[in-house]
């Protein structure tokens, strides 16, 4: 089946249009399921609040609410779509796959548990807030404007992934199912503010990038950027280059330890909406790859540069691990960290 897709604003468009992650491979480390909730130790036994459920407890939950014709709908095969290449599972659309909402598909129970479900794959209130832009889910404009589809078999007897997307948002929750693979799969964020501006929910992210730059010296900018570039937001921008290949930007391993220090704190920064596991996932993958010291920084400067928006593009980027963040004209960033399977 065709994706159906619903444009907001013409570059977005573009990326649909254009298509996303042609030709990329998947891998999975062990990770373990979402921490429960804390339990005051002085709170009466009668009130002490019930253990959150894990994303993967709750996407089992929902498959097994879901009617013999919703599942037609909204349940496909692990597979789907493989033939033609990339399978319909890591694909990036800027909109609901398959044009399905989870306000037209799903009941009103359903929809409550589809957001306990993205809400148990962000790390707590301030998770949510960056990952749903301050509740309003750019041009989806609601929760419920969302896509939610199941990719496979969630009950526990074979892999699954449960993906969410819309207007500037694809993420998943798989279990593990993707071998060596963070976020089960290749992950797509933004927001429609300028990405210099505080207004952008993610502002914090460049600005932490920011700081990495004011630290560096004349001869290390100059490693640092890349000028008259970028690195696109197709396949090809989060396509893992071959061992041999140099890597654009600053090596981390030629940084001091104050300047290592800022990296690190961006690393922080781009992992702190999501799970815990999660993030832990990825700084496995990381070790595996090398640790950060395999990891090269580097910003993409088009044309004449303002001082107060210096690149269209900043990018980490190490073996099996890309962050591609295009900060002009508003924020698009594409994911991919995957390592060796064991």
């Amino acid at each position: 089946m065709d994706q159906q897709r619903t444009p907001y604003c013409s570059d977005c468009d573009d990326i649909d249009r254009r298509g996303f992650l042609g030709t990329l491979g998947a891998g999975a480390l062990a990770a373990g399921l979402a921490p429960t909730l804390a339990r005051a130790a002085d709170a009466p036994a009668a009130t002490k609040p019930a253990a959150a459920k894990p994303a993967e407890s709750l996407i089992r939950e929902l498959h097994s609410t879901l009617t013999d014709e919703q599942k037609k709908s909204l349940v496909y095969a692990w597979d789907h779509g493989a033939d033609g290449g990339i399978p319909t599972r890591f694909r990036m659309v800027n909109a609901p796959h398959f044009g399905k909402t989870i306000a037209a598909t799903y009941t009103k129970p359903q929809q409550e548990l589809c957001e306990r479900i993205f809400k148990s794959i962000c790390a707590g209130d301030d998770g949510y807030h960056k990952l749903s832009r301050g509740g309003r889910f750019d041009g989806s404009k609601s929760f419920d404007g969302l896509g939610a589809v199941i990719f496979g078999d969630p009950t526990g007897h074979g892999k699954f992934s449960f993906v969410f997307s819309g207007h500037h948002l694809t993420i998943r929750c798989d279990g593990n199912s993707e071998p060596a693979t963070a976020f089960g799969g290749p992950m797509y964020y933004g927001h429609s503010a300028v990405g210099y501006s505080p207004g952008n929910v993610f502002f914090y992210q460049t600005k932490s990038v920011l700081g990495v730059y004011g630290a560096l010296d004349e001869k290390q900018r100059k490693l640092a950027v890349v000028k008259n570039a970028n690195p696109g937001e197709q396949a090809a921008s989060v396509k893992f280059r071959k061992p041999e290949e140099a890597r654009p930007g600053i090596a981390y391993s030629e940084l001091s330890s104050d300047q290592r220090a800022l990296v690190e704190q961006v690393m922080r920064d781009i992992l702190n909406p999501y799970r815990k596991e999660d993030a832990d996932e990825v700084m496995q993958i990381v070790k595996a790859g090398g640790g950060m010291e395999k990891m090269n920084l580097a910003f993409y400067q088009e044309g004449d540069a303002k001082e107060n928006e210096p690149w269209t593009f900043w990018r980490l980027e190490g073996p099996g691990f890309v962050w591609n963040y295009r900060v002009l004209p508003h924020v698009h960033t594409f994911v991919h960290i995957a390592g060796k399977t064991a």
